[in-house]
């Protein structure tokens, strides 16, 4: 196994951080990964804040759900999708195509996996924080995101001060399909839920009794952001 597959392979999420900082030649490495990734067409369509100023970290804290590791990580990265940039080269760029927000929403996804990834290599820990679209116009106006320019989540990063377990996913057999959609076996994700609700109970934090289908199954009856499409109509995006 390469150490690529093993740093792949030992993910977990990070909350806790020591106070070290992160140094400008390895943040500068982290961001350089980033930038490596797959782009589609080449358009190049994120946009990365640094958050440094702690005020502003505070706030994105609360607006993210009261995640205080928002405040206290080492660096703080905002991931955006961004037309904003084409649109001032030429405007009669037009974004208000539904498929170019996803364009937009994997070349996401893809360069700041490459970050966490090559920060990850290098000792460091993170986790996402999808919670900025709870409050995302209040986020878009305290980081002053132009037109054509949406958040769309965020990037701890520092020093762990956690050792927190790898939490257990889907096997491949469920997630995998041979060359057409394959009906689910019901018996699969009751193996994978016992697994899960052995991880719950027995994890060093957080520990409760609950399976992962009944966690998710929860969270998709209701309601996920309905303002989420207002909000990137505002931006020009997503609107046909």
């Amino acid at each position: 196994m390469t150490p690529t597959i093993e740093t792949i392979l030992s993910h977990r999420s990070i909350r806790k951080y020591t106070e070290q900082a992160i140094e400008p030649e390895q943040l500068d490495t982290i961001i350089q990964a980033g930038l490596a990734a797959s782009s589609s067409s080449m358009l190049q369509v994120v946009s990365i804040i640094r958050v440094t100023t702690q005020d502003k970290r505070e706030r994105l804290a609360e607006l993210a759900g009261n995640q205080p590791y928002v405040a206290s990580a080492a660096e703080f990265l905002v991931f955006c999708v961004d037309y904003h940039r084409h649109f001032t080269i030429n405007n009669k760029v037009n974004t208000e195509f539904t498929e170019l927000t996803l364009i937009g929403a994997v070349d996401c996804g893809i360069m700041a996996q490459n970050c966490l990834l090559a920060a990850e290599s290098l000792g460091l820990g993170g986790v996402y924080i999808g919670g900025l679209r709870n409050s995302a116009s209040e986020v878009d106006k305290l980081l002053e995101l132009p037109k054509h320019c949406a958040v769309l989540f965020g990037l701890c990063l520092g020093y762990p001060a956690q050792d927190p377990q790898i939490k257990p996913r889907l096997p491949a057999k469920v997630i995998v399909h041979e060359n057409s959609y394959q009906p689910l076996k019901l018996d699969d994700v009751h193996d994978y839920d016992k697994k899960m609700q052995d991880y719950y109970t027995n994890r060093s934090s957080n520990q409760k009794q609950s399976t992962w289908s009944v966690e998710v199954t929860n969270k998709l009856v209701g309601e996920s952001r309905p303002h989420i499409r207002g909000y990137l109509n505002s931006k020009e995006l997503a609107k046909r």
